[in-house]
């Protein structure tokens, strides 16, 4: 009698971009947490297509998208519906599905999660040409439809709200293989702590009004906004917490900018980041999908930075017409900042739309949803012999 095979989730992702590891990982802590009898994955895709040059390849993406954002607003834009030039882009090289199908016949895995594009592709290419079944989750890590999520062989597609399940139904996905979780933050960001004991073990003055800042893991900010900062005498009461991420020389450029001002805090990458935005009021951050979904899980009010990339906006726009954010006003910001600590029932109402959505319990949600498509035994459904298309 055949036996089941044990179940093994393989989750890839990608480094091009915080958000797809952390969703990454918070599909990985949950399953330990929620589905202990599973094994668990996680596979960079792009270093295992690149495994020489992914470090370069993550360095020049980046350097595109902070000094070309509007070159990639623009091919963004050219490839939200599907046309030629999404068909070959989609259509990624023969190395990749190569490496892709050696890494399936290593791990055994028997179904496959992918929270970034380029491999989402790849698995559907080995479907598509019969090289495996193995059942496959796409979980898009923005509030967008955009065609390079979008693959014909995908199981399923867990997206974190209403209007973007109507919009890929718009797009011919069958209902049945979508389903609305959140984008799946990790645990501690559903965790309720209080705020005076963090403030305490943070250093933070209890009766501030603290306003952490933060770019992404990159730490990318316009230029205007750091000369607000320095221009504008801000109230003492305002403590600003600027997180620079991994971006070490924009922490020395801002020491030097703003280290004189005893109501701004400079800090690199941050391990309990999650600490701090429980402990503050208010965040300014760019509207990527994983931080703003962090951010509405604590149930953290946002001002969001003009978006930069076509992702960003389609962000914002949901998380503004939702009611959890405002734009962030540059050129006003003192005045913008000074209204939310005088009506602070705009502050309560955004925490309430927030407390309204599934963020709080997205991770758990998106593992359970998983788990609940079809297992089936490795002969029925499973990697097809490697030598034959090696």
């Amino acid at each position: 009698m055949d036996r089941v095979k044990r179940e093994k989730l393989l989750i890839l992702s990608g480094s091009f971009g915080d958000g797809h590891m952390q969703a990454a990982k918070a599909i990985l802590e949950a399953s330990a947490l929620y589905k202990p009898g599973i094994e668990v994955k996680v596979v960079d895709f792009m270093e295992l297509v690149h495994p020489r040059m992914h470090a370069i390849e993550r360095y020049c993406f980046l350097q595109w998208m902070k000094h070309f954002p509007s070159s990639y607003g623009y091919l963004y834009q050219k490839t939200r519906t599907d046309n030629m030039l999404t068909f070959f882009l989609k259509h990624i090289r023969a190395t990749s599905q190569q490496r892709l199908l050696r890494l399936l016949h290593e791990e055994q895995p028997t179904m496959v999660v992918s929270t970034f594009p380029p491999a989402s592709a790849a698995i559907s290419l080995l479907k598509e040409k019969g090289k495996t079944d193995l059942p496959t989750t796409t979980i898009i890590t923005d509030h967008s439809d955009h065609s390079y999520w979008i693959q014909p062989s995908t199981d399923l597609y867990l997206v974190g709200s209403e209007g973007v399940r109507a919009a890929l139904q718009r797009k011919g996905i069958a209902d049945h293989k979508i389903a609305v979780t959140g984008i799946p933050v990790r645990l501690s960001y559903s965790q309720q702590d209080n705020r005076e004991r963090l403030r305490e073990k943070l250093g933070l003055a209890p009766d501030s009004f603290v306003v952490l800042v933060m770019g992404g893991g990159s730490g990318i900010f316009d230029k205007s906004f750091i000369e607000q900062l320095q221009a504008d005498n801000f109230p003492s009461h305002l403590q600003f917490i600027i997180v620079c991420g991994r971006n070490v020389k924009l922490l020395y450029r801002l020491h030097k900018a703003l280290g004189d001002k005893g109501n701004v805090m400079l800090t690199g990458f941050l391990d309990e980041i999650h600490e701090w935005m429980a402990a503050a009021d208010v965040l300014i951050t760019k509207p990527g999908g994983l931080t703003t979904s962090e951010a509405m899980a604590l149930q953290l009010p946002m001002l969001l930075l003009e978006p930069r990339l076509g992702q960003e906006k389609d962000n914002a726009d949901y998380l503004i017409q939702a009611g959890v954010a405002y734009p962030c006003q540059i050129e006003k910001l003192k005045d913008q900042l000074q209204r939310l600590v005088q009506q602070p029932f705009i502050l309560e109402k955004m925490r309430e739309q927030a407390g309204q959505s599934s963020q709080q319990d997205s991770a758990r949600l998106a593992v359970m949803r998983i788990m609940s498509m079809t297992s089936a035994t490795h002969e029925e459904k499973g990697i097809a012999p490697l030598q034959k298309y090696a």
